[in-house]
């Protein structure tokens, strides 16, 4: 329905100059999509208030709104004649409408309401399509798009997450827009949240989890309270990146959340000693950035004290939990066997504040452009750790753009997990005999899997270099003596 309109539009922002990566693409897709979806709320809710004999209060002074600076109309058709293009628009654009639309966050009543969500956006992001003629173009393909029906919005939903995915696949930054969506549905079937209750990503990068959850709990929901709670506020989640906050904020508008609970700032920057009752959480569910460092004084909001944003996010989630609340967490898997003070500390943190009943590890080639392999952590806070559930997951093949992760790749992760099932991929580990001695050590050891992997000391690698130097220097002059 809607493909050949996201194709033709990609096609346009090749041709502009401003515009490089495919991150740029979905940038100024995001806005100009969020334009028009505004436009369409708007009319949608005036004729709801027209219906019930109320006037409508529009959101947009009329000179701002799609119908009039975008796409006017003539019969239903583009009025050509009213229409600006070239470098009128452009002016429009820069000049006028960003600063107009930026304004409304000082306008807004507060941080849920939309005109707070509208300034927020149009304060991080800058309008890259310099080309008049070219953004004339990309308006009048965005005009086509249609958010009428839940099959439209379902169609454009995927679309959109086409494009995040493309991001994701971009570079070596891909990891933080784009967490593949089959291991976020098996995450979410696993942590299987409830409607009524609160589900928080603190680092919600494109709100993939957030879209996945909603997608998980809007068929249960079969009374108008239930959707009511749904939109409003069962779904929380921050983000730092500009970029990444309003491609979260487009991606669950498309999903049908029509003003996401999404608060652009540093989580990290929460002093831990100031969350109560009322700040915590049912679920959490995320993949935190991880090979990030944080300056000191944002470490001191955390009693274990560390550079690696992993760790202090880990440190965050047990910290939001409710008791009784359930986290699906992704981690480097060294973080299962780090020495450094650090690591154990937070291990012997999680194990004795929390039951981390299941370990998945994850092969590599999970995240595109990642070099580094990791696990998920399910973990239920209240009750420290007895035993937990390992499963290594091995799809069969090696893993990469062409052969990205599918569902039925965690089918019988999911299956085994209800009951903790052994299996040659799965076993459970006694954790309550974990000593200090040894760290806390949670290392993935699959006692059916074949020889365990045993690390050298760097003095023996050393050791033995330096006789393989040795020996290729002998040749070497072997080689010498019969020239």
């Amino acid at each position: 329905m809607f493909e050949q309109a996201f194709k033709n539009i990609d096609d346009a922002l090749r041709k502009e100059a401003g515009c490089t990566t495919e991150l740029d693409y979905t940038e100024q897709t995001s806005w100009l999509l969020f334009l028009k979806y505004l436009d369409a709320l708007e009319h949608q809710k005036a004729m709801e208030a027209g219906l019930e004999g109320r006037k409508y209060s529009y959101v947009l002074d009329p000179p701002y709104r799609w119908e009039t600076w975008a796409a006017p109309k003539k019969d239903g058709k583009l009025d050509h004649n009213a229409a600006q293009t070239g470098p009128d628009l452009a002016d429009f654009v820069n000049l006028k409408l960003f600063p107009y639309l930026h304004d409304f966050k000082q306008k807004a009543t507060g941080p849920d309401t939309l005109e707070y969500k509208i300034g927020q956006i149009f304060g991080e992001i800058k309008n890259k399509i310099h080309s008049g003629y070219i953004l004339r173009d990309i308006i009048d393909h965005i005009d086509e798009l249609r958010f009428g029906s839940q099959a439209e919005k379902h169609e454009l939903s995927h679309l959109y997450e086409a494009k995040i995915k493309n991001m994701g696949n971009a570079g070596r930054n891909g990891g933080e827009y784009y967490t593949p969506r089959p291991l976020i549905r098996a995450m979410v079937q696993v942590v299987h949240p409830n409607i009524g209750e609160r589900i928080y990503d603190g680092a919600c990068g494109s709100a993939g989890f957030l879209c996945e959850s909603y997608d998980y709990l809007r068929p249960q929901a079969k009374k108008a309270a239930d959707l009511k709670t749904l939109q409003e506020s069962t779904f929380w989640g921050i983000e730092k990146k500009s970029l990444a906050y309003v491609i979260a904020i487009m991606n669950m508008i498309l999903h049908g959340i029509e003003t996401p609970n999404i608060v652009h700032a540093n989580t990290l920057a929460l002093n831990l000693n100031d969350v109560q009752d009322k700040d915590r959480f049912d679920v959490i569910l995320a993949n935190p950035p991880f090979g990030g460092k944080e300056r000191p004084e944002v470490q001191q909001n955390f009693p274990i004290k560390t550079g690696e944003t992993a760790f202090l996010f880990l440190q965050h989630f047990i910290k939001m939990l409710k008791a009784g609340g359930r986290a699906g967490v992704v981690i480097k898997n060294t973080f299962l066997s780090n020495t450094d003070n650090a690591s154990v500390s937070l291990r012997k943190l999680l194990l004795e504040s929390c039951n981390l009943h299941t370990v998945l590890d994850c092969p590599g080639g999970t995240f595109q452009g990642a070099g580094v392999k990791t696990v998920v952590l399910f973990f239920e806070k209240g009750a420290p750790t007895r035993k937990t559930w390992y499963y290594q997951l091995e799809p069969g093949r090696n893993m990469g753009k062409t052969n990205p992760l599918n569902d039925a790749d965690l089918a019988e992760f999911i299956e085994l997990q209800k009951t903790f099932a052994d299996s040659p991929k799965s076993w459970s580990v006694d954790t309550l005999a974990l000593s200090a001695v040894e760290g806390f050590d949670l290392s993935v050891k699959n006692p059916n899997g074949g020889v365990a992997v045993v690390h050298r000391s760097p003095q023996d690698i050393m050791d033995e270099i330096a006789v393989l130097d040795a020996e290729s220097a002998e040749v070497l002059g072997n080689i010498r003596a019969l020239l």
